[in-house]
């Protein structure tokens, strides 16, 4: 991981599209700041396609696509992508899963969530839960007393020892089933929205995250960014970012969101 401010100026100027994390990555003790909404938007205003990626709930989605100003946002870790068309007034909904899978798999997920339970002391149902369509998120510390290490990797094991998918974030445990992630629905976003080859043109595109869960982001994206605070999972990230912000959170997103408007700006300057 090298530090952001050491990305090739002309890698930057490349970028078209922005995907970013939410949770520690825009906000800060779980709230966003102007800085982080006013980056979004000024990314925007610049030109860029711009969507977060994230573990939060459908219900959450569903607002963050048609108030932010973004493009889209893939939401419960690649379980769906929601984008709002202002032209349309009209909010597309396509998901990985049809509606009676989903509903098969909450079954299933029920009974991960009573073993989680009983077998993790402290452990609770996220309270964002009932806005969830396809996933059962774990807090670990977002409203409950931060737990050790040693029991989030208790809760990881039972979602697996039931066959689901568990990643964990800065603030949750999320498991679910299927072989979707993050990537596999951001792929499937860009280029149904905007004809966007991720593996040809990866190269035009920054991710910014903070936690394991991001790992599939950060291992694909050649230009992928961690804020600072993803040096806090040391060794537990089971593939890194290329580049590390100086600011965490919403301080190291305005920091990446600066550099590419100011290597845009570069460009239209050269062009002209």
């Amino acid at each position: 991981m090298r530090p952001l401010s050491q990305s090739p100026v002309e890698d930057r100027r490349k970028i078209s599209v922005v995907l970013t994390d939410i949770d520690d990555t825009l906000t800060e003790h779980g709230r966003l700041p102007a800085k982080a909404y006013s980056a979004l938007e000024r990314l925007k205003q610049a030109g860029f396609i711009v969507a977060p990626v994230t573990g939060r709930p459908a219900g959450w989605c569903d607002l963050i696509a048609r108030q932010w100003p973004v493009d889209g946002v893939v939401g419960e870790n690649g379980a769906f992508f929601f984008r709002y068309e202002d032209e349309k007034r009209r909010l597309t909904r396509h998901y990985a899963k049809s509606a009676d899978e989903r509903r098969r798999d909450a079954e299933r997920l029920a009974s991960i969530r009573e073993a989680v339970l009983a077998e993790v002391p402290g452990a609770a149902v996220a309270a964002d839960q009932a806005y969830r369509e396809a996933d059962l998120a774990i807090d670990f510390c977002e409203d409950v007393p931060p737990l050790a290490k040693a029991d989030v990797q208790r809760i990881v094991g039972i979602f697996e020892r039931f066959g689901a998918t568990a990643k964990i974030s800065s603030i949750h445990v999320n498991g679910w089933f299927g072989g979707y992630d993050k990537l596999s629905t951001s792929r499937l976003f860009l280029k149904t929205c905007f004809g966007i080859d991720i593996d040809r043109d990866s190269h035009r595109i920054a991710f910014a995250g903070d936690s394991p869960n991001d790992s599939p982001m950060f291992g694909f994206f050649p230009n992928s960014v961690g804020v600072a605070n993803v040096l806090d999972f040391g060794d537990d990230l089971p593939a890194p970012p290329a580049y590390v912000a100086k600011g965490r959170g919403a301080d190291g997103f305005a920091e990446l969101a600066d550099m590419l408007i100011a290597a845009k700006g570069q460009e239209w300057t050269t062009a002209g």
